[in-house]
């Protein structure tokens, strides 16, 4: 391996949304599966710090890393991918930028100096970008930029990205530019000048890609990706066709057959071997060729857009292909769900998933949801905010405190039996103040988490505010409610389940975060199997 560490730089152009991410991660996967120790970073270009304080509508789902970062949904791709964890210096947005340079130059650390975009910010993103590479010893770190080329907001970064390359040497550091290469139906063609564009855009800049990445409905022919190279300033075995694939998980062996990882590692003069894909392609096999099938809902208040779930979503998949059957996971709108409704709508499903979320938009119908699933022994799971529904369900329900709530929903609720953690209630910032991150969580034996975990001890991540309220703890156990699993530190319960369910489990962090290919969580895994033998 190279003593020196390389990068790969990932830009986008013509349109956002083509995948950035998944190329990134899949070329990744490649370069691992060779032996290289290889991680990816994301560069954000807007203002806010993170994404903790976006709707879910607005940025999908906010991934949370084991030091408590709040991050985009793109680090999810990479673990699942790498099975590698990620970091707070993963992801970098422009707010973490400005904050930074803000806060030095209240410091008086540049001196008197006028601090401007050039060289303050860029030399903070330059930073930034280098800082993963003294943490750890990474042989290939990939860094994507959010946005495509020519958006304002992306311009310190394209312009941090032409000092690096200058001052590392081509050999170092290489670009490669997604793009999309259009299909006019009335012409009946392939349009490569939105590529031409978007390539001159960021030649503009001062960076010239050495890879093209061209995403497309149909085939590109060898006359077009010539006619790309030349335009392009690129060799044509360096013009990259990524046709759309039925899985994302297609994608690693698509970019292999296309050679990506084998021009990567000629330009950044490594040594290519063959990768190793046994395990992955495994996955792959049992997830297209299921035995069987079952159905889940997911009730949550955010389904119209599926990146509000992701990683939930792909955990079904993990789980669905080491059971080896097909997981159909159908959304379930917790707000037009009622008494009335609620057997016609959750009657069909073998299992059921009430999902994170924060707000009173929709919780009577999760708490319906959850009362109809228990009644009729029903696999449940509840993640977060599924997890206290269930608690406040059961305290309706079963322990007759019909006026039982979250004092996030009712603050004036007589049974608060979910409750603001005492350390929240004299937060006033919204960023970055929750409780997340790791945290070690205690198993009771002889429970059905302990016997899904197979350990006495569990660390998982989380991302909340509000608790099971400890008052009123021995009443719910009593009844049949158990904790069983505490946080010894903090004496919070993050686990309850019912004994004579066939499996009803809520628990208080995201294992979600934490299932990726080759390591399904056991809790998905688990899920799954009961929703198998409910189905039968």
């Amino acid at each position: 391996m190279s003593s020196q560490v390389k990068y790969i730089f990932v830009t986008g152009g013509v349109s956002s949304s083509l995948g950035k991410g998944i190329i990134a991660a899949s070329l990744a996967k490649l370069l691992q599966a060779q032996g290289y120790k290889t991680t990816i970073q994301k560069l954000d270009p807007y203002i806010n710090v993170d994404p903790g304080t976006l709707n879910p509508y607005e940025h999908g789902e906010c991934y949370v890393t084991n030091d408590g970062a709040e991050t985009d949904l793109d680090l999810g791709h990479y673990e699942r991918f790498l099975n590698v964890p990620t970091s707070q210096a993963n992801n970098i947005t422009t707010g973490r930028i400005y904050q930074s340079v803000i806060s030095k130059e209240r410091k008086g650390e540049y001196l008197g100096k006028t601090v401007q975009v050039i060289p303050h910010i860029t030399d903070e993103i330059k930073q930034n970008i280098k800082f993963l590479s003294e943490q750890n010893k990474y042989d290939i770190i990939i860094t994507e930029i959010g946005g495509t080329v020519g958006d304002i907001e992306s311009l310190p970064y394209i312009e941090a990205l032409r000092q690096l390359r200058w001052e590392m040497g081509e050999e170092n550091l290489i670009v490669i530019h997604l793009t999309l290469i259009p299909y006019l139906s009335a012409a009946k063609e392939l349009k490569t000048k939105p590529t031409q564009h978007s390539v001159k855009t960021l030649m503009e800049s001062g960076v010239q890609a050495d890879i093209l990445v061209c995403r497309t409905e149909h085939e590109l022919r060898q006359g077009i990706r010539e006619k790309l190279a030349r335009f392009c300033n690129v060799n044509s075995d360096c013009v990259i066709q990524s046709l759309d694939v039925n899985t994302i998980y297609d994608v690693p062996n698509y970019m292999y057959r296309e050679g990506l990882d084998k021009v990567v590692l000629k330009k950044l003069k490594l040594e290519y071997s063959e990768p190793n894909l046994k395990s992955w392609n495994l996955f792959l096999e049992r997830y297209k060729n299921p035995k069987g099938s079952v159905k889940i809902g997911l009730i949550g208040k955010y389904i119209e857009l599926q990146d509000s779930y992701k990683s939930i979503l792909e955990s079904f998949i993990h789980a669905g292909a080491i059971n080896e059957v097909g997981v159909e996971v159908v959304p379930v709108h917790s707000e037009h769900l009622n008494s009335g409704n609620v057997h016609e709508k959750l009657r069909f499903f073998d299992g059921v998933l009430v999902a994170p979320g924060f707000g009173e938009r929709g919780v009577e119908g999760k708490i319906e949801a959850i009362k109809y699933v228990r009644l009729n022994r029903i696999p449940f799971f509840g993640i977060c905010y599924g997890m206290q529904m269930a608690v406040i369900e059961y305290s309706r329900n079963v322990l007759n405190f019909s006026d039982a709530n979250s004092t996030e929903v009712n603050p004036n609720t007589k049974y608060p039996v979910i409750d603001l953690m005492e350390n929240q209630k004299n937060i006033i910032n919204k960023g970055g103040t929750m409780r997340l991150g790791t945290w070690e969580c205690s198993l009771k034996e002889n429970s059905l988490c302990h016997s899904i975990y197979e350990s006495n001890k569990i660390n998982e991540r989380h991302r909340h505010r509000y608790e099971l309220n400890n008052k009123y703890l021995s009443k719910l156990q009593d009844n049949g409610l158990i904790a069983s699993g505490i946080n010894d530190e903090t004496n919070l319960v993050e686990v309850v389940e019912i004994k004579d369910h066939p499996w009803f489990v809520g628990v208080q962090y995201h294992p979600e975060y934490q299932s990726t290919v080759s390591s399904p969580h056991p809790l998905f895994v688990s899920f799954i199997k009961a929703a198998i033998k409910n189905n039968i």
